[in-house]
């Protein structure tokens, strides 16, 4: 049975897209690759990215060791996604609807369990740094920051987030092009105002790290910003033109999550590396941190596009996080799964806001966590893509008797054991707040990469906090997978070249 639905069955660009998990119809594949630059660029010209330089510095690096790594990561990251993005318009459905290919019908829930946890987390996670900022903002101002003011902030932020995202692809995209331009125009600002506290020989006497240092600056740069979008960047190719051009996919949506945050955090490096108590505050707000260096008649333009730039990207997150429960199998409208997602970004962040004493650092602990399982799937996909010659099988997405089969045990063995070993060189960057996870980096000494330092719970030597299970699951799944599937990509394309609805196309 075809999957396919026609044009007349959504509801249009001014409504609400009722269009779930199933193949979009040829009538409403009308985007063009630059239409991907939007939604990236608006999700990530946040002043947050200014917050993450003093990450970046704690590795004990240089500012040129900083600034080179911060535009490799943020690039290839992204690059990365624009890669992903290429199955969604070969396949016109959602990016872990197209996993399917890679690891079966069935096999794909594994991943795709893993994916909705991280979407939901990072979403989360935003949403709470823009109520933090909201109460730093508004006690600078002398109106106060205390908990009527969080609760006031949190519901606002949710409600903006859940509403954008229950009204689907078109509104999402438009409003992302308003949010580019009022964000992008603010944080310009923001920059021009605070250049004058730049304090250039400061910034240059930071003193050089290990190369190894930088290593963990790079994968740090990696996931916090490209690979933490990896497993949705193909929902937002999935309604581009058939002739669409994979190159030029890969191209503007590299260009729109990269240029905005590679200048800002080199921006912020220089702010961190020249301002102690900036770069202090920034890790317990890492948003309102930046407060102080601001005159007061620019604290409410910075706190609208602090909320509106956080916002943009918890709403990219939630919506992708609906169709990523969809895929799993729950059967129940698109905008209700975003409902769900939301309200559970809701109550986390009420949960995080105003009741935990301490679940900021165990909550993080987590999500880089599932980082390495994500990293080793990103790497699968990869190889998956760049194996296929045609257009995926769109009924066979949907039915485990088709060329994809039920489970694809190579990429499942390769994404557990990628990701056991990635476990192993990985550390636990929140060893006090999350002792449960302190499981993590047990490669490490068996290797001669570190040492475990028990009496003060943190890791010795220069190794352990390069976090190369990162690059490990992710490098070594796509050279696994290259290798182990190229026979079966190749059947299943001689499977599909046999239906006369497979398309013949590659981008």
């Amino acid at each position: 049975m075809s999957t396919t639905t026609s044009g007349a069955e959504r509801v249009r660009s001014l409504g609400v897209e009722t269009t779930g998990i199933e193949i979009i119809a040829e009538s409403e594949r009308t985007a063009s690759p630059k239409d991907l630059f939007w939604p990236w660029f608006a999700a990530n010209v946040s002043v947050f990215g200014i917050s993450y330089a003093a990450f970046v510095l704690g590795f004990g690096i240089s500012f040129w060791q900083a600034a080179l790594v911060t535009v490799i990561g943020i690039v290839i990251s992204f690059v990365l996604c624009g890669i992903i993005a290429i199955a969604g318009k070969r396949g016109s459905a959602p990016t872990m609807v197209l996993s399917r290919a890679a690891f079966g019908v069935t096999g794909q829930k594994i991943p795709g369990v893993i994916s909705w946890l991280v979407s939901i987390g990072w979403e989360t996670f935003l949403a709470i740094m823009a109520v933090l900022a909201t109460a730093t903002v508004f006690e600078r101002l002398g109106w106060g920051g205390g908990t009527g003011v969080k609760i006031v902030a949190a519901v606002v932020v949710a409600t903006m987030i859940v509403l954008a995202s229950v009204a689907g692809y078109h509104i999402i995209m438009k409003m992302q092009s308003y949010l580019t331009w009022i964000t992008g125009i603010v944080t310009i600002m923001f920059v021009v105002i605070a250049a004058p506290k730049i304090d250039w020989a400061k910034v240059s006497d930071l003193p050089a790290g290990p190369w190894q240092a930088v290593v963990g600056a790079l994968v740090m740069l990696m996931t916090g910003f490209g690979l933490g979008w990896i497993n949705i960047s193909a929902d937002w190719s999935r309604y581009q033109r058939r002739d669409a051009k994979g190159s030029a996919i890969v191209a503007w949506n590299a260009l729109g999550g990269a240029i905005a945050p590679v200048l800002l955090v080199i921006f912020g490096l220089l702010l961190a590396g020249s301002d102690d108590e900036v770069r202090s505050g920034i890790a317990g707000d890492p948003i309102g941190a930046l407060a102080p260096v601001l005159p007061t008649w620019f604290l409410v333009p910075f706190l609208l596009a602090v909320i509106l730039s956080l916002v943009s990207g918890a709403v990219l997150g939630i919506y992708s996080s609906g169709l990523t429960l969809l895929s799993l199998g729950v059967r129940i409208p698109r905008p209700s799964a975003a409902l769900i997602d939301g309200v559970l970004l809701t109550l986390g962040t009420f949960y995080v806001v105003f009741i935990a004493d301490n679940f900021l650092g165990p909550f993080q602990s987590f999500l880089i966590t599932m980082g390495v399982p994500l990293a080793s799937w990103a790497g699968i996909m990869i190889a998956d893509i760049a194996l296929r010659k045609r257009d995926y099988d769109e009924n066979s997405l949907f039915d485990a008797r088709g060329i994809y089969g039920a489970f694809d045990w190579t990429s499942i063995a390769t994404m557990i054991g990628m990701s056991v070993l990635g476990w192993g060189l990985v550390v636990n960057n929140f060893a006090d707040d999350a002792a449960w996870n302190n499981w993590q980096g047990f490669l490490l000494e068996p290797l001669g990469l570190g040492t475990w330092n028990a009496t003060d719970q943190f890791w010795e030597g220069n190794w352990p906090y390069a976090n190369l299970g990162v690059l490990l699951a992710l490098v070594g799944s796509f050279a696994i997978t290259y290798l182990a599937r190229r026979g079966r990509v190749a059947a299943q394309e001689a499977g599909a070249s046999e239906r006369p609805f497979a398309q013949q196309v590659r981008g």
